[in-house]
């Protein structure tokens, strides 16, 4: 989530709230502004390196290193699946080695992508195949107990999770057992269903929608992008401080997880994602897709920042109102009122949240809907630094 200032507010208003930490209480709280663009700067600041440590044991050095490696890795991913072509299986990220490994059906294009900076490894079905397989399974109607499915290239499968106090039901087994003839499918369990994050109203968050408390996305020109289950088309949104800030002029759910949100007159945006006193406010400077097993952190209204790594794309998320499609799974916790907020690798937007299962206190999983197709969708142009 990310503050938007009234058009009232002074310029040095705006340069403070920019570095805001502290949930906010209807005016500006004075902080240090987020850490300018450098080449000569660290990888991250150190608020970001300790957010790594402790949500995924790194030390501040080890975690510099890898945000380095993860943006080395995302370049040569680009190349390397072009390199591939049709061979591609699919790529993720190896923290243990800090390289990209690259999944190809050709064992003769080995060299070539190893070239480029990448690990390999032989598999059966390519990336397009196990693309098809997922589609088939998305024309399918799945029981409470599918909790979803994703293509994992590292099982080169394609994944059906179940929840595992349903998994032996007549209607999971059956819909197993069918997902099976429409290619490689590997089982895996959940402790409990996906849940959208929602919430109630709560005084001193970021915005609502009736009495539903949601989290801005990532700014984009004209308004804001969120998720979709916060509210539908022609909404009328309030903003933190209860005053009137925009309408939803875009929204789906189910089947997609994202909306766009115009804003009035007397707001403005700012490439800004609030870093709620752990990190300094982090600037948004593009969109780059951060590959599978990379380092990713999340903020939300609830919750507010919190880290962890991408699990899985273009998986099927089967929640109680319908199945959503193409969402990206994390190792993130997020609870109630963290929906439509930023997730983000270094200072390239990654997309928002949608729901999951567990909470920051225990642990969980959560997925979020890509940022680049929620631009595409709505024809928008990200809110960069």
């Amino acid at each position: 989530m990310k503050r938007i200032i009234p058009l009232g507010s002074s310029l040095t208003a705006l340069l403070l709230t920019l570095g805001l930490g502290a949930t906010h209480t209807g005016t500006a709280n004075a902080a240090p502004p987020p850490e300018p663009a450098s080449a000569s700067a660290p990888a991250a600041s150190a608020g970001l390196l300790d957010a790594l440590q402790r949500d995924l044991g790194l030390t501040p050095a080890r975690a510099e290193e890898r945000l380095r490696a993860e943006k080395a890795a995302t370049a040569v991913e680009k190349t390397a699946r072009r390199t591939a072509g049709g061979s591609y299986g699919g790529s993720w990220f190896d923290p243990a080695s800090e390289r990209i490994v690259v999944a190809l059906t050709d064992p003769a294009k080995e060299d070539r992508v190893r070239a480029l900076g990448a690990d390999t490894r032989v598999v059966r079905h390519s990336a397009a195949a196990l693309d098809r397989a997922k589609a088939r399974l998305d024309t399918l109607t799945a029981p409470e107990g599918v909790a979803g499915w994703h293509v994992d290239p590292r099982r080169n499968s394609v994944v059906v999770t179940v929840v595992r106090a349903e998994r032996d039901t007549p209607a999971v087994r059956a819909f197993v057992a069918k997902a099976r003839t429409n290619g490689p499918v590997t089982v895996a369990e959940a402790a409990t269903a996906p849940r959208t994050y929602a919430a109630g109203t709560v005084g001193g968050d970021p915005y609502y929608t009736g009495n539903v408390r949601c989290s801005i996305g990532f700014s984009v020109h004209g308004g804001f992008v969120t998720a979709g289950h916060c509210g539908p088309a022609g909404a009328a949104v309030r903003g933190w401080d209860g005053s009137a800030m925009g309408t939803f002029q875009g929204s789906s759910f189910p089947g997609n997880d994202y909306a766009y949100v115009s804003i009035h007159s007397g707001w403005w945006t700012v490439p800004v994602v609030l870093g709620w006193g752990a990190i300094p406010d982090r600037l948004v400077r593009g969109s780059a897709e951060a590959p599978v097993g990379a380092s990713i952190c999340r903020s939300g209204s609830t919750t507010k920042w919190h880290c962890g790594t991408v699990l899985g794309k273009n998986e099927t998320v089967n929640y109680s109102q319908g199945a959503v499609h193409q969402m990206t799974k994390t190792s993130v916790c997020a609870q109630g009122g963290d929906s439509g907020g930023s997730f983000i690798s270094g200072d390239q937007a990654q997309g928002v949240t949608s729901g999951g299962w567990g909470n920051c206190s225990t642990g969980g999983q959560t997925w979020f809907q890509p940022v680049n197709e929620i631009l595409g969708r709505y024809g928008l142009t990200l809110h960069t630094a």
